[in-house]
Order: structure tokens, then sequence, then C-alpha cells
């Protein structure tokens, strides 16, 4: 087990820095709420992961695979969900256009200086990861490869979705050091606009890349 674990921790590493949502939801709440929303958001990200993990342990990421009904509402769930990230960030940008910096914060979303909602940055984070059906599809097909055929299937695939998990913790610590380092630069109003109407776009581009993919 141990060769395999190594092994995957290869593999995992390279899925953990490809960019995705969860990558942009992390740097997008360091940068509007803090570092330590940031770190909320991406525990909700590795609590889906989890989900992801024990979903493929019992065999149930195989039927989201084999039933096209089931990925394809996962997905429309998905796309909705990026679509509506997206169209609130280019929302709150075009507001703050016209109103000012308080344009930029909403009551009780954490933006700003405003006390942040624990549970609700998680979800967020949570929601993002276990919307996207690719997550289950690569847990899927990736995952059995590294269990071995003499060890218990759930115990295994947890000690590998934990591997995954802290490479991501690891990933997200940097991100958001990053993001904290740059955020008195990327706080001031203009600046702030800009990157919300960046990641609204790119959060749509996610939202429409999962819309084309097939299963």
């Amino acid at each position: 087990m141990l060769a395999a674990a190594l092994a995957f921790t290869v593999v995992a590493l390279i899925l953990t820095v490809s960019p995705g949502p969860d990558t942009v939801i992390v740097l997008r709440t360091t940068v509007s709420s803090g570092h330590r929303a940031g770190f909320l958001a991406g525990l909700g990200v590795n609590l889906g992961c989890y989900v992801w993990g024990v979903a493929t342990a019992l065999g149930l990421t195989a039927l989201l695979a084999a039933s096209d009904a089931a990925y394809t509402a996962v997905r429309i769930a998905g796309v909705a969900y990026l679509m509506w990230l997206g169209a609130r960030a280019l929302w709150k940008a075009r507001r703050s256009a016209s109103t000012g910096p308080a344009g930029l914060a909403e009551p009780g979303d954490g933006s700003g200086d405003a006390p942040v909602r624990a549970l609700a940055t998680m979800r967020t984070g949570f929601v993002t990861n276990l919307l996207n059906p690719k997550v289950g599809v690569i847990y899927m097909t990736l995952l059995p490869q590294f269990v071995p055929a003499d060890v218990p299937v759930l115990p295994a695939t947890l000690l590998l979705v934990t591997i995954h998990n802290l490479l991501g913790v690891a990933w997200f610590a940097l991100v958001v050091l990053a993001a904290s380092l740059m955020r008195r630069g990327l706080a001031r109003p203009i600046v702030r606009r800009r990157m919300e109407q960046v990641t609204g776009i790119v959060f749509i581009g996610f939202g429409i890349r999962l819309a084309v993919e097939s299963g």
C-alpha cells in the first residue's frame, strides 16, 4: 500500500495544482474576506472531496458515470451554480462602479472587514466541489487503480483521499498566503472591481466548459 500511496501522491499533486473553480474560490474569498475566510473556503472544498471519496468507495460514482441522467443532473446543477457565482461577481463589480467601495460588500457575505460567516464560506467551497461531476468521474477512474486487491477498499480509498486533501491544504495555504500578501494592493476599490469582473468571467467560463463537456 505504501508504494501505491507514493505513486498516487505524485498524480494527486498534479491534479491539485491544476487550475479550476476550487482555487478561484479560495483566491477570491481570501482577497475579499481575509485569510481566515480563504482557509474556510478551502476546508469546504476538502469536505467535498471526502464526500466524493466515500461515494467512490461505495460505488456511487460508478453509477454517476454510467447513468446519463444522473451525470446530466449533477452537471446542470454545477453549471447553474458556477453561472450564479459568475453573475453575482459581475453584478457586484457593476454595482460598485455606481455606489463606490460599499458596493463590493453585501450584508452577511463576509466581504471587506465584515464578520465572516464560517458556515456560509465553507458551504461555497463545498458546493462548488460537490456540484462538479468531473471530480467524481476522476475519482472513480483514478482511485481504484491505486488500491491493492488485498486491501479493504473503503479504508484504502479514504487514505488516498486524505493524501489528496493534505496536498490540497498545502496548495490552498500557498494561495491564501500569496493573496494575503497582496491583499492591501488588491483591496483598492478599482482593483477589487476589476478582480470581481475577471473572476465573474472565469466562473462563467468554467460553467460553459462544464456545460459543453460530455460525460
